[in-house]
């Protein structure tokens, strides 16, 4: 018999290779921003995909303090909390969050785009975010990525 075989190749927790990815975010729009970095954090970009195995890279993002908003983005964008009390509705603007922690910004963007499940919460653990070009991931060589690379 001379035909071809394929089979579908499902990775699994000891076939995935991961890597450690470095992203600048000076002058990228957080939206932008985010997206890209929830790509690679769910390994979409691979071509050894599985939706409900961990096979994305870990990502730190640097320099997360010179992100851009456009438009009025930064009045009128608002992130909503609840205390669990009766009437403990908290709302911020993206101006108050980025005044008390840069990093959350970020965080909360990217976050949103995984999916809302136990796989989405132990991928979201793979990002490090951090407000300055130092970072604590020195250690495990991260390979330098260029957001304008990735569809």
């Amino acid at each position: 018999m001379n035909t071809l075989s394929y089979k579908t190749v499902s990775a699994n927790k000891a076939t995935v290779n991961k890597e450690w990815l470095v992203v600048d975010a000076e002058g990228e729009v957080l939206g932008r921003l985010a997206s890209k970095v929830a790509k690679l954090i769910r390994g979409k970009h691979k071509p050894n995909f599985t939706p409900h195995v961990d096979c994305g890279d870990n990502v730190v993002v640097i320099n997360a303090e010179k992100i851009q908003l456009t438009g009025n983005k930064w009045s009128d964008k608002v992130y909503v909390r609840h205390t669990g009390y009766p009437g403990g509705q908290r709302t911020l603007t993206a101006t108050e969050v980025f005044g008390k922690d840069p990093i959350r910004l970020v965080e909360n963007a990217v976050k949103g785009m995984l999916p809302k499940n136990k796989l989405g919460r132990a991928i979201y653990k793979n990002l490090y975010v951090y407000s300055g070009s130092e970072h604590k991931q020195e250690a495990q060589n991260p390979k330098a990525i260029n957001l304008k690379d990735i569809k």
